[in-house]
């Protein structure tokens, strides 16, 4: 159980969060209202998506003072806490991506392809399309299409053509790229990594416990932030990391753990 306890924390929430929406939307509680784009939680707190915010803004819309509260809190709470802890710990695409994962491990896909050579760049440049285009017409251009959104209203309210964009992304992420969709795709997951560039949480790598087994690499959504496992001790200070701990759960040498991001690094990297 000490193995998984991370991964069983984020499932915890992921549906615990699912759930309060829809029996407080089923029974008309008040304890959760709204969606994971703009919501209130504990009756009086405000929670606003960021990406959301920002599109609703440039397109022309009218960003009221409980939007702005709540983004403010979100962005007290990833920037200064959890960076990119959101994709881990909140997003419902989440379990969907991480099934996928699985089920490509089982299934032995990876050797029956050929691998894709793309950056993980891309998602920076699909967040600034989304921006654009909401600019030029004047709607929230992710907001219509995003998957995330799909799976949280189809859980929710019933699936419909949703399933589609959920299924778009299952598939892709199974047999095209391994976790494809939040390393390659997602402006939202782009949106928090910018955001958590200096947020506190971090995995922390003691190069002197480390034996170079490479099952943190394997198993990491974003293979790219542990390059200086086996090379270095310090902080993982790159933006992409999504706090997950899958690292520090699989690691048998207990040279990972988290820790707290090391300015002085920060500043040279």
């Amino acid at each position: 159980m000490k193995k998984y306890r991370f991964l069983i924390l984020r499932r915890i929430i992921q549906i615990g969060i699912l759930v309060a929406f829809a029996v407080c939307s089923y029974f008309t509680y008040e304890f959760f209202q709204g969606n994971l784009n703009s919501s209130k939680v504990f009756w009086i707190i405000p929670m606003s998506d960021p990406l959301s915010i920002a599109q609703i803004f440039i397109s022309g819309g009218i960003v009221g003072f409980e939007a702005v509260l709540g983004l403010i809190i979100v962005l007290l709470i990833y920037g200064i806490i959890m960076g990119r802890g959101y994709c881990a710990f909140v997003c419902p695409m989440n379990m969907v991506t991480d099934l996928a994962n699985f089920l490509r491990r089982i299934l032995k896909i990876d050797m029956m392809q050929k691998k894709l050579n793309i950056t993980r760049r891309i998602k920076y440049g699909v967040l600034a399309l989304s921006l654009l285009l909401s600019f030029m017409f004047a709607i929230p251009a992710f907001d219509l299409i995003s998957p995330i959104s799909m799976l949280h209203r189809g859980i929710i309210f019933g699936m419909g053509a949703g399933i589609f964009g959920v299924l778009a992304v299952f598939l892709f992420d199974l047999f095209f790229i391994k976790n494809g969709f939040c390393g390659y795709i997602c402006p939202l997951g782009a949106t928090y990594s910018l955001i958590g560039k200096y947020s506190l949480l971090r995995v922390k790598h003691d190069k002197d416990k480390c034996t170079k087994c490479m099952k943190c690499i394997v198993v990491c959504p974003e293979p790219q932030v542990l390059d200086l496992i086996g090379n270095r001790s310090g902080t993982i200070n790159k933006i992409d990391c999504m706090k997950c701990a899958r690292c520090i759960e699989v690691c048998d040498d207990d040279a990972l753990k988290y820790g707290i991001f090391d300015f002085k690094i920060g500043r040279k990297k």
